[in-house]
């Protein structure tokens, strides 16, 4: 979590993952490369039991997350649920650093996360650890000698990593291009019981951002003051982007001719899951008495997140199907590995998630067959507006 509002956050940050054998050297990997003591390093096996996150400045990398992952051969019942977790975080990796001890080889396990990242098309780089003490020959592309003890090929690493991540999908604009210079976008923000005591919600935050780094004009309202507002402009916005929650009063205060959307569905197209979401939404429509539904919030502490996802979809889902549902949650980083008894999963927006894990659930879904939606979709759809809330990004349908 970002300790300050001028850090860049989590979710928009470059994920490098560190993988590989237990003592193959990981931590010391990720200590000589970050140059901080981040990991703990021992010549004990499995001294890296969970996950290690570092946010953090690197160049010439730029705002990035290190993570440092449990040994791949661990064993016993306890190292099976180490490696699964080691495994869970490829999918939020965005480029991935096997380390590999060249005195001993290449493994089995090894080559079958090799073969694993490129079954999820994630770029990764092969780091031959020791090389002070035996080196690889004939490398390929991806391949690089390093010695963490001894600091060999660690900038030359840094720097492949640099030139990797400029290979990778260029970060878009939140709003893409449906905003131009001078345009006006009103921002409804409601402040309420379950809005963070002093601040925006983070959503909110990087959308009124972008429209400023598109030098067009932000208005922020409330939405008990949102008439107001529209009534005291000489001309009409371009757009009017909504908390969800509050879809269905802020669309009847909207006049039908100016652009409304949701952060949500905002979101839903920033993150790369738009026409999926849009074509889940009609899942609704298709369940059955008794069917389970999954909804799934990305961040652990947003009471703003939670009251739509526990409490306001729950309520509306039901009344809008009149069947007997069942409803199951999630949150954080956690997301079920099986979803066979799921009929339709509905995600927040996905703000404290980065892209390729929120396209990993997206897949995981699609491979089950099961609808999936977002809360500002869905909740457009409740509220009969789907079509008017889509219409600013139909280029991306």
């Amino acid at each position: 979590m970002e300790n300050s509002l001028n850090q860049t956050p989590m979710a928009n940050r470059l994920h490098i993952g560190f993988f590989g054998l237990r003592n193959a050297g990981k931590s010391s990997v990720v200590n000589a490369i970050t140059n901080q003591e981040i990991s703990i390093v021992s010549d004990v096996l499995g001294t890296t039991t969970d996950p290690t996150f570092k946010a953090m400045e690197l160049l010439p990398l730029g705002p990035i997350v290190i993570i440092d992952t449990p040994g791949l051969d661990d064993t016993g019942e306890l190292g099976e649920k180490r490696v699964q977790k080691a495994r869970q975080i490829l999918n939020k990796t965005d480029i991935a650093v096997l380390v590999i001890d060249s005195t001993k080889g290449v493994s089995p396990i090894e080559k079958e996360l090799i073969s694993l990242l490129t079954q999820k098309n994630i770029r990764y780089i092969i780091a031959y650890n020791k090389c002070d003490l035996k080196k690889t020959e004939n490398l390929q592309k991806n391949e690089i000698m390093i010695s963490a003890t001894s600091k060999i090929g660690i900038e030359q690493l840094k720097q492949k990593l640099a030139d990797f991540s400029k290979t990778l999908k260029p970060e878009s604009d939140i709003l893409g291009k449906v905003i131009a210079k001078n345009d006006l976008i009103v921002l409804v923000t409601p402040i309420d019981s379950s809005a963070p005591k002093g601040r925006l919600i983070l959503p909110q935050v990087q959308t009124l951002r972008d429209i400023l780094d598109n030098d067009a004009v932000s208005l922020v309202t409330k939405t008990s003051t949102l008439a107001l507002a529209l009534s005291s402009l000489k001309n009409p916005p371009k757009l009017v982007i909504t908390d969800s929650k509050d879809f269905k009063t802020v669309s009847e205060i909207v006049p039908k001719d100016i652009l409304l959307t949701s952060f949500s569905i905002v979101f839903a197209r920033y993150k790369g899951i738009l026409k999926t979401a849009v074509n889940g939404a009609t899942g609704i429509d298709n369940l059955q008495n008794g069917d389970s539904i999954l909804i799934c919030e990305g961040c652990t502490h947003h009471r703003q997140c939670e009251d739509i996802g526990t409490k306001l979809l729950p309520k509306l889902i039901t009344n809008f199907t009149k069947k007997e549902l069942n409803f199951e949650f999630t949150s954080g980083g956690f997301f079920p590995t099986d979803l066979a008894k799921y009929s339709l999963i509905v995600h927040c927006g996905g703000c404290m998630l980065n892209e390729r894990e929120v396209l990993y659930r997206q897949k995981c879904a699609e491979d089950y067959k099961i609808p999936f939606t977002n809360y500002g979709i869905l909740l457009a759809k409740l509220n009969a507006i789907l079509e008017r809330s889509i219409e600013v990004f139909k280029a991306d349908l």
